[in-house]
């Protein structure tokens, strides 16, 4: 019986089938987020004065960060399914009331409609908090290919999302108000795809066999956050076995300990982040100028990002070009600042073909080290310690991500856009 359950891992098919898994809900858990991102061309054209993609960013990372560090401070207790099921929850609730709030005030720039557009927005980042972090901690202490899934399915949402933008605003191009129906097209599929992702996750994911074999590991370990998923499965007596183990005998790294391990792939990933939103999307916006491409300038830029990051993510799975040196990973890292004048320089004096250039690296650069980051830094670990540093991990990530998005704010001083 133990050989049977030792197998497990190994089998291929059922493994390959929980790393589709984890994709999918890689795409769920920020579709909503890259449908505002990239719709954002919609809110300039209704908001025009109130510097939405800044703005809506700000508004969703300061949210999702002071959720995030909650619930990493709280990970080892919290139900991690209850906590799943609500993000995606929220996320679909989002991006349906998106539509209901567009319809309702027909398209009118209104500053009322503005602030219910920030709440969304605000409940944008408190899914990002629950899914994110609990996703990554859950998929920590199995093995590395489905955190690479599902990393890789966070950079295939800005693929899908640039590209259906694309084809939405070309085939409302010439049409009567074809921005705004656009948009909303837009937004009813993404909504469709968090609701396809909410099944997916409720009912499909914690009954593959790998993923009860890892789950059933990690309680044997004294990760308390998968009770509810062994139940779920099926497996009510090891969920019961969990919920009362005696949390004294079990023995685990402090998350400080956790911290001083992995202090610098924390560092890396928030310096990763700070460079890559002090550009994107903000700058790609708004400082870029006028070019042949005119309003589809933009969103092509946009597109371009998603699309090579969405690449980059896959390709640590390949085991040759996979980065696992912390100290390369670390001078890839502080390489990247070179970007900051790079783009300044691009905009200034050279053509969009630069520009694209530029910002294809950006995504490029961005997803791959992500991705190893995350792929390495568990490795050694236990079941509960994994689970801890990964939501140690998106708290560092989704940092870099707001100081970027604030830091993005200085692109604006002395053109007169304040």
């Amino acid at each position: 019986m133990n050989n049977q359950a030792e197998d497990i891992p190994n089998r291929l098919e059922g493994k390959n089938i929980a790393r589709l898994v984890c994709c999918i809900l890689g795409v769920g858990s920020l579709v909503a987020w890259n449908a505002m991102l990239t719709i954002t061309d919609y809110y300039y054209q209704v908001f025009p004065k109130y510097h939405p993609s800044r703005v809506l960013t700000i508004v969703y990372q300061l949210v999702a960060n002071v959720f995030i560090s909650t619930l990493a401070y709280k990970e080892a207790k919290l139900n991690t399914r209850f906590r799943n099921i609500l993000g995606y929850s929220l996320y679909t609730a989002g991006t349906f009331c998106l539509i209901i709030l567009d319809l309702a005030s027909h398209g009118s720039g209104s500053v009322g409609a503005y602030v219910v557009l920030c709440l969304i927005v605000a409940l944008f980042g408190l899914a990002d908090a629950f899914v994110q972090g609990g996703m990554v901690g859950d998929l920590s202490f199995m093995c590395p290919e489905f955190i690479q899934a599902f990393m890789g399915g966070l950079g295939i949402a800005g693929a899908l999302t640039s590209g259906l933008r694309l084809i939405t605003k070309a085939i409302f191009d010439k049409s009567s108000d074809g921005l705004r129906k656009g948009a909303l097209l837009f937004i009813g599929i993404a909504t469709l795809i968090e609701l396809g992702c909410l099944v997916l996750y409720v009912t499909v994911f914690a009954k593959l066999p790998i993923v009860k074999y890892y789950r059933s590991k990690a309680g044997k370990e004294g990760a308390k956050s998968v009770a509810a998923d062994l139940a779920a499965a099926g497996l009510q007596e090891q969920a019961q076995q969990v919920q009362q183990m005696d949390e004294t005998k079990i023995i685990r790294l402090t998350k400080k300990q956790l911290l001083r391990q992995n202090i610098d792939h924390g560092m890396n990933l928030f310096l990763i982040y700070v460079v890559t939103l002090s550009i994107f999307p903000g700058f790609l916006y708004e400082n870029t100028g006028e070019h042949r491409l005119g309003d589809w300038y933009a969103p092509v830029l946009i597109a371009m990002y998603n699309g090579w990051d969405s690449i980059a993510r896959f390709l640590p799975s390949i085991k040759i070009i996979a980065m696992e040196s912390r100290k390369w990973i670390t001078f890839c890292v502080i390489a990247r600042f070179l970007l900051v004048p790079a783009f300044y320089f691009t905009a200034k004096y050279a053509d969009q073909g630069w520009m694209l250039f530029l910002t294809s690296f950006l995504g490029l650069s961005n997803g791959y080290l992500t991705v190893c980051i995350f792929s390495i830094a568990p490795k050694g670990y236990n079941g509960p310690e994994s689970n801890a540093l990964g939501n140690l991990l998106c708290v560092f990530l989704l940092g870099g991500i707001f100081a970027g998005v604030c830091l993005g704010w200085l692109w604006l001083i002395g053109n007169g856009s304040f």
